[in-house]
């Protein structure tokens, strides 16, 4: 035995303290405080700089946004007279009157009046059928379903109070409360693959509802617009361009030379022309090409050339994800005795998505804001109603007020979007932990 002990070497402990917390400085709001913003001399002075400009704009930029503004008023004129009266000559306020009075036209585009309630019916069976393929369970339908009907009960108050008119109860909020209590009920994880048949079967539904058959009054593609218009685009170009961008990855690593040569010469053509131009040839010569007498629905058109261009870069960011996966895993799949479509859809392609969710949210918000561009063609989306607004001497002048609020919308959408990818990119992460 050694003739070693505690007490004649210095460094052994006699006794076990307690864990101490850490320090304060690197923890809690103070810690994230000092590692964010205040982590070096440059980020220091960064930061103050930025807390100076804000101090300094954010008092006028309230005053004009909140505290001058006006919300009801058939005007710019009796906008501007509003301001002057309450808070004297040469104040200025934000017009939110034109928000006002022109929202349904924002929402709907020129949707007739009577039958909005279908796109409305529409946006909550996009809800339930987005639901089960983003989650594991279907409680998070029975949330959505009670935060819309909330949104729904605060706007009928809202038109109330300024004298407007908005119907509480009707077709969208019956649907809301039958699937928020389905979800609730019958929302377990075992249910999840029954409520997957609503997916498949929405793309239907959502097309009679909005264009109308089956007994239900045909609305003309012309009559679309404002944000109906733009969710429209952006769901078909997010929905389509998934699917057909991993067969295009997948053809494009092929060992067949034909189908690795059509699908890499459709990549790189559809990413070398801009979607503007693609965009031009969807609305005017693509007629050129069909025979005579044939009506090719604009928005259908549109709603083609979108998906494929989309698809091409998804097809890219795919196959980065394929190539990022060791070559082992290929191996193990064959070792297996899996074939090429087993080992792509149980071995490969989970992995490759798992790694290429960032960049597949990233082309879904590029893609979603990419539909503006629709506005070039004549369509009428948010930016492209703003021409008809501003042409009218009504509101003749307001244009911030526009903008602000078309932006506010779009960040809302993206921003879920980028909030969603975060929150998988956790969940899947879980696998990988030790």
């Amino acid at each position: 035995m050694s003739d070693t002990h505690a007490e004649t070497v210095a460094y052994v402990a006699k006794t076990q303290y307690d864990p101490q917390p850490p320090p304060v400085a690197s923890s809690g709001v103070l810690g994230w405080l000092t590692q964010n913003l205040f982590s070096s001399i440059s980020n220091t002075i960064v930061t103050v700089l930025a807390i100076a400009l804000i101090i300094y704009m954010l008092p006028g930029m309230i005053e004009w946004a909140v505290l001058h503004s006006v919300w009801n008023a058939e005007s710019i004129r009796e906008c501007r007279e509003i301001i002057t009266n309450a808070f004297g000559e040469g104040a200025t306020g934000a017009c939110w009157a034109v928000i006002h009075e022109r929202f349904g036209q924002f929402m709907y585009g020129y949707y007739p009046p009577s039958l909005r309630w279908r796109p409305d019916l529409a946006a909550v069976l996009l809800i339930v059928a987005m639901v089960p393929v983003l989650f594991r369970t279907m409680r998070p339908l029975a949330v959505a379903m009670g935060v819309l009907l909330a949104a729904k009960a605060l706007f009928a108050v809202y038109a109330e109070l300024t004298g407007g008119n908005a119907e509480l109860v009707g077709p969208t909020t019956i649907a809301a409360v039958i699937f928020g209590v389905l979800a609730l009920v019958f929302g377990s994880e075992k249910t999840r693959p029954y409520w997957l048949w609503l997916t498949f079967a929405y793309p239907v539904a959502a097309y009679f509802l909005l264009w109308g058959g089956l007994g239900l009054e045909t609305v003309e593609s012309s009559r679309f617009g404002g944000f109906l218009l733009t969710a429209v685009i952006g769901v078909t170009g997010i929905a389509g361009s998934l699917p057909l961008g991993i067969l295009l990855a997948l053809g494009r690593r092929s060992n067949l030379p034909i189908l690795k040569a059509i699908c890499t010469i459709f990549i790189e053509f559809i990413r070398g022309v801009p979607l503007i131009t693609l965009l031009f040839v969807a609305s005017t010569l693509l007629n050129y090409f069909l025979p005579p007498g044939t009506n090719f629905n604009i928005v259908l058109r549109v709603l083609i050339m979108v998906t494929l261009f989309a698809s091409a870069y998804m097809a890219e960011v795919i196959r980065g994800g394929l190539a990022a996966l060791p070559k082992g895993q290929y191996e193990a799949a064959d070792a297996l005795g899996l074939d090429y479509w087993q080992s792509m859809r149980l071995i490969i392609l989970p992995q490759a998505l798992k790694i290429s969710i960032p960049g597949i949210v990233n082309t879904f918000i590029g893609l979603f804001k990419d539909t503006t561009l629709v506005s070039i063609i004549a369509l009428q989306d948010p930016l492209g109603l703003m021409k008809p607004i501003l042409s009218n001497s009504t509101w003749n002048g307001i244009v911030w007020e526009l903008y602000i609020f078309i932006a506010f919308m779009f960040f809302i959408c993206c921003f879920a979007m980028s909030r969603y990818s975060m929150f998988l990119e956790t969940r899947l992460r879980a696998a990988d932990r030790r």
